[in-house]
């Protein structure tokens, strides 16, 4: 049985244009799809990929979409066309009162307004990260436990960020599209497989945060991110499933059997408020700093070049063992030759001898008989 090809989509920029041309917010689209405005936003940025019937319908809601931004494209172009033939009308009718009107005195005009100055790339990716990068960090060492891990994992979350700019810049949340791959990264299982990871890090200070912070680290990763961003760092329910590509009902069950075995441990923490109060205060008391923009910068950039680099190698190699095995590969199939064997049963041969009495007498028989068979009949008259 073969799968059926998944339904093409336009690209992720081209959903969010026609959305916005059709005058839908993000909520609304959802509302017609039956999904969340927090998915919306991810199939948007390309963070996630909607699948199955959700696909289909979000690709037919697309087409018709693109279809009536061009029937209102046309409509706008004849209507367009039809006010510039008004307008040059009417200036044809102000030229002609102009030149027979008197020129009045000019007056003083308004002052022109300074145009606002445009950011660089880099400018704009340099106020991002100091905008948001010491509050991920923090964020991050609550999910981890360990200070170097939670800043390594922003940096490169940034760099990843920096090397896909463009789609960034755009994304009505960079800060959240740059949280979500920190998240990613920090919690990901090939970190246990690292040598710093078998070094435990000094635990905080105090013996309360320690107490809370132990209690967050026990939790199952998807519980502990999902306690983090709705009572650590604030999000909505929606938004929350959105981030951890879940449902808005598994993300609500993950974060109350996050909320039940903190306050198992630490009843003070009962109240959602005193939790969000104390997360806070977890993540402030560490002295956690990240590096400069420029060095992030620096960094991404020089990842992408030693990548690049090393692809363009892995392509040589393959294409130098290729030539190499069409230069020594035989032309033509040569049969293998299979290893002798040893025949048994088969008589020795025997030395020849003397003929016996029998053999002698067979012998004169056969040489004094004709040898080319009796002789022709041939037909004659008595």
């Amino acid at each position: 049985m073969t799968r059926r090809p998944a339904t093409p989509l336009p690209a992720p920029k081209a959903r969010r244009r026609l959305r916005e041309t059709a005058a839908l917010t993000q909520t609304q689209l959802a509302t017609r799809l039956g999904v969340t405005a927090g998915t919306v936003r991810a199939w948007e940025s390309g963070r996630t990929t909607p699948r199955g019937r959700k696909r289909e319908a979000y690709a037919k809601l697309l087409k018709t979409l693109a279809e009536e931004e061009t029937t209102r494209q046309a409509k706008q172009e004849r209507e367009g066309e039809r006010e510039r033939e008004q307008e040059r009308e009417q200036e044809q009718e102000r030229e002609d009162k102009e030149k027979a009107a008197p020129e009045p005195a000019p007056e003083p005009g308004p002052e022109p307004r300074p145009e606002p100055v445009a950011l660089t790339p880099a400018q704009a990716f340099d106020a991002l990260y100091a905008f948001s990068a010491p509050a991920l960090v923090r964020q991050t060492f609550l999910l981890t436990g360990r200070r170097e891990q939670a800043r390594e994992s922003v940096e490169r979350a940034f760099q990843t960020a920096w090397e896909r700019w463009p789609e960034v810049a755009r994304d009505r949340e960079p800060v959240g599209w740059v949280r979500a791959t920190a998240y990613e990264y920090a919690l990901s299982p090939w970190q246990r497989l690292r040598p710093r990871h078998r070094h435990p890090e000094p635990p905080p200070a105090d013996p309360g945060d320690r107490t809370l912070l132990n209690t967050l680290l026990r939790l199952p990763p998807r519980h502990r991110r999902t306690l983090v961003l709705y009572d650590g760092v604030g999000l909505d329910l929606p938004e929350t499933a959105a981030e951890t590509e879940a449902s808005t009902v598994a993300a609500a069950h993950r974060l109350l059997h996050a909320r039940e075995a903190v306050a198992g441990r630490l009843p003070a923490l009962a109240d959602p408020h005193v939790l969000h109060r104390r997360l806070a205060e977890l993540a402030s008391n560490e002295r956690l700093r990240a590096a400069e923009p420029p060095t992030v910068r620096r960094g991404g950039e020089r990842r992408a070049r030693l990548r690049t680099r090393a692809a363009i190698a892995f392509t040589i190699a393959l294409v130098g063992t290729t030539a190499l095995t069409l230069r020594t590969a035989p032309t033509h199939y040569e049969p293998p030759v299979s290893p002798g064997q040893a025949v048994r049963g088969v008589p020795h041969r025997v030395a020849p001898g003397a003929l016996s009495d029998e053999e002698l007498e067979l012998w004169q028989k056969l040489r004094d008989q004709l040898q080319d068979g009796p002789e022709r009949l041939s037909p004659t008259l008595e």
